[in-house]
């Protein structure tokens, strides 16, 4: 390779953008869709909520389409149904329809954060693939501020349909600008990435300490990111609550990038996962201590959000530190998000009513075994590779 080409990276991350726009365009104007579906009740959850089940079930299927289809293909083609389904939805049909037509863009979503990352690794040399693959990492938090700060503003003035418009623009963008920057990827070769079913490629992929470590790492970051994005604002002191509600995925994103790239240069993704973990460990302590008052509780809050994002970048970075081959990539990508989508779907539930029965404390003991789980798991398959190192 002659050398890094950012502005591709630039525009595979442009397209994770449009891809968590997929969840964002409805999240976030969650209270604003209630009028569209009156009565919908509990099924308006739904609506969100289908595009993270088609994740947990068909993750790591997605992987395996990638590897055997090629990850350029899969990822224009999933730009373009994404626009298609985008532009359906704006047309606001019945309840049931709406439901179906996320389910499908779960699938869409799905193939752009497997093949995506996979083709940023192949476009950084070696050196500049920690920087590539943390910046990756930051799409969905990304998605979600730029969403709140311009989406709810535009659903106030214009419905929900315009929002829905704007996604299936900028997804259309996306495609067509890929089309033209993405060069025809070689043919994946079939014996490498041939297996014996679908149970059976499941089965290999989860088996592996090299395709499976990314995902299985990062899954107890997603039990504890967005649980605590969700929560930790209203456990604190109520002058804090905005500030915190607002800064914590921007600190999260700056030290990804800043301290969480220098990190993994120089020591590698799998340290810099567990030091993340370790040191929301530590901070979680600080912030039980504060008991949600006080500097030192709004100083925890915003450092757990920052170790976490050691946690993120370092996960996206070990598929390609891990993983040389193309399709290992993929189905590494593809566990990381079948896993991720089951850390962000049980998280939120689990310490919401375990705040509801203990209160801040439960911010301990929920995250520190998540904290000491990672750490543990991360040595343990290090070890396996250690006993395997070309596995």
């Amino acid at each position: 390779m002659a050398g890094t080409r950012w502005g591709l990276i630039a525009a595979l991350w442009f397209a994770g953008l449009t891809a968590a726009g997929q969840f964002a365009k409805t999240a976030v104007i969650i209270d604003l869709l209630r009028p569209v579906w009156p009565g919908a009740g509990v099924w308006l959850g739904l609506v969100v909520s289908v595009v993270g089940f088609v994740g947990i079930l068909f993750g790591t299927t997605a992987g395996i389409a990638v590897a055997r289809i090629g990850p350029r293909r899969m990822l224009l083609a999933a730009l373009v149904v994404g626009a298609a389904l985008s532009l359906a939805e704006s047309l606001m049909p019945p309840l049931a329809v709406m439901i179906v037509l996320r389910a499908l863009e779960g699938m869409s979503h799905l193939a752009i954060v497997v093949a995506a990352p996979v083709l940023i690794a192949a476009s950084a040399r070696p050196e500049d693939q920690p920087a590539a693959m943390t910046l990756w990492s930051t799409f969905f938090a990304v998605a979600f501020a730029i969403t709140a700060f311009v989406g709810r503003p535009l659903v106030a003035a214009s419905g929900p349909a315009a929002l829905f418009l704007c996604h299936a623009a900028l997804m259309a963008g996306a495609a067509l600008l890929l089309s033209v920057l993405l060069a025809k990827s070689e043919r994946v070769p079939r014996d490498a990435i041939a297996g014996a079913g679908l149970i059976e490629a499941h089965r290999r992929i989860y088996a592996s300490p090299r395709i499976a470590a990314p995902a299985l790492g990062f899954v107890f970051y997603t039990l504890m990111f967005v649980a605590f994005l969700t929560l930790l604002p209203d456990l604190i002191a109520p002058e804090w609550r905005l500030l915190t509600a607002t800064v914590m995925p921007l600190v999260s994103i700056v030290v990804s990038l800043g301290l969480g790239v220098a990190l993994t240069r120089a020591r590698g993704a799998v340290l810099t996962v567990q030091v993340g973990l370790g040191a929301t460990a530590l901070v979680i302590a600080l912030l039980v201590a504060s008991a949600g008052q006080g500097v030192m509780a709004l100083v925890a809050v915003m450092a757990i959000s920052g170790a976490l994002g050691l946690v993120q970048g370092g996960s996206f970075a070990a598929i390609s530190e891990l993983n040389d081959a193309g399709p290992a990539r993929a189905e590494a990508a593809g566990a990381i998000a079948q896993l991720g989508n089951v850390g962000t779907t049980l998280g939120t539930p689990v310490l919401l009513r375990m705040t509801d029965l203990w209160g801040l404390p439960a911010v301990l003991w929920f995250g520190l075994p998540l904290c000491l789980g990672g750490i543990a798991t991360h040595g343990w398959l290090a070890r396996r590779r250690a006993r395997q190192p070309s596995g």
